[in-house]
């Protein structure tokens, strides 16, 4: 027997050979590799063995991979296939009957193309010439992409030279051209190409195109086509091109669904979302096949069939709901379902009424029930029934109390508070029953009396205060907030006076004694935030109730019933709130104004004379009186009543008024001898010597104006109105130098004020110039850097092009001042941004409602710009917020010309000053 071709004699005992004396010369070396895996191969083994190939014990075919395939394993191999082949004899005939079920069920789902137009191709057969010779040319309309001819070609030689000899040019004449004059040129090679006329008879042929495939009908079927001319390329906009790395992403996904459901097929969250991505993935046909498995595998899980039934039509879908109340008959969803799958109305009750034979404690199946009957009566039956089945459910309680008549309400109402003892609606709703019942007036009755129909409501209140006792007796308790937003639900449903009941009983609850007055000012301005005026106004009520001496409450209440009430509640307010503070000027002050501003003179003369009674020395209330008496043209009883005043009250702005009283009546010496007494008993007072001097000033008696000016800045340093005054005094003497020296003065006694800076840029204007102007303005800058007066002329100094990045860094260093607001609307103005100008002018208003220029420009906006809608908006918001401040506006307001003027008309005349 010959040895291995690899068989090295003692290599297995460690021998490594042995040399003689011939052996002289290289060591001898063992076989090489190239001749071990030779060997190898030859044996039929692997020449490597990979470390890792034993380490799974379910692979067999690593552990034998090696091995040799001798005849025994031949052998065993025969007697496993005689085996499977014995197996497989016995369920043939039952397998193919199993397989060519489903094909037959396959084939019926989708039956192949042939089957499909099988008919249509009998029905050629009558088909005449003229109908064949009709039909339209086939064209691709499968939105693919055809292949593109992607050949290469030579070019050929002249083109090349051709298109060498177009940079080269000719020095010399040809000699025909010498002779002839020129060469001929053929028309065509002389036009010009129109590519807009080419690609407007493009967009024509398309178009004919179009018409001619959208008139087209088969003469068969009598259809047009599906082409629509006019939505064909906006639905094309609709086609979802998925690009490859969302496919990538939908392929992964698939794996993982696909090893989810295989791993865990009674996951019905699994089923589902492997669906909706087949869904997602267009495949509607693959995600209806998977949900159905779902079913099958889940068949208790409600959410698996609603998913199912998503995915089908809606025969089908009534098909597969109708197996999942065979499975998951408890469902609700399922049921709901269903009944929504049904068009006509019987058939939703039937439905409806068959999920409730299941399910008969479902609150939500007898809602939808009731919902759908028609007749009152039908739904009072099913609720009567509802309330038996589930005697817990307050919503059917009340929803049985709605239906009802008052008197069977009531019954209802006390059976569902036996039934459900620990719910609070139903004591609110039996409170809005008697508000209810309360303004209902039976047929051939007079209506309640105002005494009756209050001593009727006093039972809502009670019927709340009862509830909240029996709530808290069986331990339901209810926090402020909750009691309040259910104050305001009745609020919106129209029930006031219940509302106002819950506030009553529990508005005070859970508050330390300290701390009541602040929180009920914070639930009243919260309710009246979120546009709860009802709200608001019962805390109020109750607060007031509590604490009837707090001026504040009183102001507060007022102001709610002058935003949201009527005249009649407010009347009433301050009425109430003069006799519980009578010591209050402001509140006697209000309810005289509104019985004034309602046309009640007299009344408001009454009420002045009881707030005299309580407050004799009051000054306010003596200028009130005198005003109005003003106003109403009763000059000789406002002039009593000043000199009455000056004698009781005594006070330096009595004497102020009696003198500008004076003067607008034109008694300019009586004035001045009203302000002369007034100075030697208030000599500090500064609006007396400019009202002195004025009256000198419009006598063109200078000297004297001056003198009351210098006295007036030398006793009141601090007032810059006087430093101004006399300024402008001497500027229209024409002294124009003693002017800058008067501000200058008037600056080192008043630093950093940014009025003064203001009238010596003007001054500088008027008589030095622009230059001199700049120059004064940026000093003032300097020294009042964050004053919206200075920066406002800053931007109006600058160029146009440069007042934009000025009105930013006026915005920056002022802190959004008001008046810079302004002047940032005017330069939208100028720049016509309309919206935006119109939205700054706002905002200036906003931030500070008390300068009246900035109404005036915006109303000037308006007038310009703006519709007669828009000028009285800014009309009325310029009353109420009742503005007196501003340059322009007091020179109007305060001018003898404007007495007697209201806030409207004073806003026109200021619109018109302005430039």
């Amino acid at each position: 027997m010959p040895a291995p071709a690899s068989y090295v004699a003692g290599l297995g005992r460690g021998a490594s050979g042995f040399t003689t004396r011939s052996d002289i010369g290289p060591a001898r070396e063992g076989p090489s590799a190239e001749v071990i895996a030779e060997a190898q191969a030859r044996r039929g083994e692997d020449s490597e063995i990979d470390p890792e190939q034993f380490q799974d014990p379910d692979n067999e075919y690593g552990l034998f991979a090696g091995t040799t395939y001798e005849q025994d394993d031949e052998e065993a191999d025969k007697i496993y296939e005689a085996v499977d082949q014995a197996m497989d004899a016995r369920r043939k005939a039952r397998r193919e009957a199993q397989e060519q079920a489903e094909l037959a069920k396959h084939r019926a789902e989708r039956p192949k193309i042939q089957q499909q137009f099988a008919d249509l191709k009998r029905g050629l057969s009558a088909v005449t010439d003229t109908e064949w010779e009709n039909l339209p040319e086939v064209g691709n309309l499968t939105r693919k992409k055809r292949r593109r001819d992607d050949r290469a070609f030579a070019v050929p030689d002249s083109i090349i030279v051709g298109d060498r000899g177009k940079s080269e040019y000719e020095n010399s004449l040809d000699p025909r051209q010498q002779e002839h004059g020129g060469f001929e040129t053929p028309a065509d090679s002389g036009t010009l190409t129109n590519f807009v006329e080419m690609g407007q008879a493009r967009d024509k042929i398309l178009s004919l195109k179009l018409d001619q495939i959208s008139n087209s009908t088969f003469a068969a079927s009598g259809t047009s086509t599906s082409v629509d001319p006019k939505g064909y390329l906006t639905s094309l906009d609709s086609v979802i091109i998925k690009s490859e790395a969302e496919i990538g992403d939908i392929k992964r996904a698939r794996m993982l669904f696909d090893s989810l459901v295989k791993s865990n097929p009674k996951h019905a969250p699994g089923w589902i979302a492997a669906a909706c991505l087949e869904e997602h993935a267009g495949r509607m046909v693959a995600a209806r096949k998977l949900i159905k498995q779902g079913c099958e595998q889940c068949p208790k899980s409600e959410d698996i069939w609603l998913e199912a039934a998503r995915l089908h039509q809606n025969e089908d879908a009534k098909v597969i709901l109708a197996n999942a109340v065979q499975h998951a008959g408890q469902s609700v969803k399922i049921w709901l379902a269903a009944a929504d799958l049904e068009l006509d109305v019987k058939a939703k009750k039937r439905v409806l009424r068959k999920a409730l034979e299941h399910i008969p404690n479902s609150v939500r199946l007898w809602k939808e029930t009731v919902n759908l009957e028609s007749s009152i009566v039908d739904a009072r039956i099913l609720l009567s029934r509802a309330v038996e089945v589930i005697p817990l459910s307050v919503e059917l309680w009340l929803a049985l109390a709605r239906l009802e008549t008052p008197e069977k309400a009531k019954a209802v109402l006390n059976k569902a508070r036996k039934a459900v003892p620990t719910s609070h609606e139903i004591w609110i709703a039996a409170g809005r029953l008697i508000e209810q019942q309360v303004d209902v007036v039976p047929d051939g009755e007079q209506p309640k009396m105002e005494g009756e129909r209050n001593k009727a409501l006093e039972i809502v209140d009670k019927t709340i205060e009862a509830g909240v006792r029996e709530l808290r007796r069986h331990q339901v308790l209810l926090t402020r907030e909750q009691w309040l937003k259910e104050a305001e639900k009745c609020e919106e449903d129209g029930s006031p006076r219940t509302c106002e009941a819950i506030v009553k009983a529990t508005v005070a609850m859970d508050i330390e004694e300290e701390d009541r007055l602040d929180t009920w000012i914070g639930d009243v301005e919260s309710a009246e935030a979120r546009g709860k005026v009802g709200t608001a106004r019962a805390v109020l009520a109750y607060a007031l109730k509590v604490f009837p001496d707090k001026k504040d409450m009183w102001r507060r209440a007022a102001d709610l019933e002058k935003t949201h009430g009527t005249k009649e509640s407010l009347d009433a307010i301050l009425s109430r709130a003069v006799v519980h503070c009578p010591q209050s000027e402001t509140l006697w002050l209000m309810a005289a104004k509104e019985k004034w501003l309602a046309g009640d003179v007299p009344a408001a003369r009454e009420v002045l004379e009881r707030a005299f009674v309580a407050n004799p020395e009051s000054e306010q209330i003596w200028l009130a009186a005198v005003k109005l008496e003003a106003e109403n043209g009763e000059l000789g009883v406002a002039r009593e009543l000043l000199i009455r005043a000056r004698t009781v009250a005594d006070t330096e702005r009595i004497w102020m008024k009696s003198a500008v009283f004076e003067r607008q009546q034109g008694q300019t010496s009586t004035a001045l001898e009203t302000v002369s007494t007034a100075l030697l008993k208030f000599p500090k007072f500064a609006k007396l010597y400019m009202i002195q001097g004025q009256i000198h000033q419009l006598l063109k008696n200078y000297p004297a104006a001056r003198a009351s000016f210098s006295a007036g800045y030398k006793a009141c340093p601090k007032e810059t109105t006087l430093w101004i005054l006399a300024s402008r005094l001497e500027e229209a003497d024409g002294k124009s130098i003693k002017a800058r020296a008067l501000l200058e003065k008037a600056r080192m006694v008043n630093p950093a004020s940014d009025i003064l800076w203001a009238e010596a840029v003007n001054v500088e204007e008027r008589s030095a110039g622009a230059i001199q102007a700049k120059a004064m303005l940026a000093r003032g800058l300097q020294d009042c850097p964050a004053s919206g007066l200075l920066w406002s002329m800053a931007i109006w100094t600058e160029a146009r092009p440069m007042r934009k990045a000025r009105s930013v860094d006026a915005l920056k260093k002022s802190k959004y001042d008001p008046v810079i607001l302004c002047a940032v609307a005017r330069l939208f103005w100028q720049e016509r941004k309309l919206e935006k100008a119109r939205q700054w002018f706002e905002r200036a208003v906003t931030t500070e409602p008390d300068l009246g220029d900035s109404w005036a420009w915006w109303l000037k906006f308006e007038r310009q710009h703006g519709t007669e809608e828009h000028r009285e908006i800014v009309r009325d918001k310029c009353v109420a917020a009742e503005p007196h401040h501003a340059p322009v506006w007091q020179s109007v307001a305060k001018d003898d010309r404007s007495r007697g003027k209201n806030i409207k008309e004073i806003l026109e005349l200021v619109a018109d000053a302005l430039q």
